[in-house]
């Protein structure tokens, strides 16, 4: 087990100062990874189900075999790691903006590390997922999965905003293969006047709320996952 807190890595970035820390959980016995920017828990992996549910709603909803998989944000890396376990599953790329998470993953200092980075089928990227989208496709995939900001309204980066509009999801759109599918993860309850947004430019849209025990409060908590069908 671990000390009560152990720092494994502390950086700046522009958007503040980025750690990662090792703790035990004293009311669950557990050792628990955590990240942190600034003053904000971005993630813990106490709480994994709707990152893992990300990859799982998101490929359920694909057709086909050979998939190639686009993940902006890596994180923890569950969401890669799922579609991994995907065996339909050809190549997974994680985009991340951050070089401190790219190398934790690289040191393999998580628990989805090495399961990750020892994948041939995965590519790590360093670069911002949200310039990317804007740029003309060089690539396209069966499904784009993005967890990086806490929810449309509230995100880490004011310059990730036009993303969540209509111009923005069309721009994403164009980075999909036919039948391709967007799924994002939010913190917050389904939003109406973002899945109106996303009505305007995917053919099919749903928001599916996944439900978790949260062993803390020892009640339930939801996440929602938004899934859009390129037209």
């Amino acid at each position: 087990m671990s000390a009560r807190f152990e720092e494994l890595d502390w950086q700046q970035t522009p958007m503040g100062d980025l750690t990662l820390r090792r703790r035990t959980e004293p009311t669950l016995g557990v050792e628990v990874f955590e990240v942190k920017l600034g003053e904000e828990f971005l993630m813990s992996s106490l709480f994994t189900v709707a990152e893992e549910e990300l990859a799982t709603l998101g490929l359920a909803a694909t057709h086909g075999s050979e998939l190639a998989v686009l993940v902006g944000g890596l994180g923890l890396g569950y969401t890669a790691v799922t579609a991994l376990r995907d065996p339909r599953v050809s190549s997974v790329t994680v985009i991340d903006a951050l070089p401190a998470v790219l190398d934790w993953h690289q040191r393999e200092l998580l628990p989805t590390s090495a399961e990750l980075v020892r994948d041939a089928r995965t590519s790590l990227v360093l670069d911002d997922f949200f310039a990317l989208m804007r740029r003309a496709p060089l690539v396209r995939y069966d499904a784009i999965l993005l967890d990086v900001d806490h929810t449309p309204r509230h995100q880490l980066d004011p310059s990730h905003s036009d993303l969540y509009e209509v111009a923005g999801l069309r721009a994403l759109a164009a980075h999909l293969r036919d039948d391709g599918i967007f799924a994002l993860w939010s913190d917050d309850p389904p939003d109406a006047e973002f899945m109106a947004k996303l009505a305007a430019v995917f053919d099919e849209s749903v928001a599916h709320i996944v439900d978790f025990a949260n062993a803390l409060t020892g009640g339930t908590s939801s996440n929602t996952v938004y899934v859009g069908r390129v037209r």
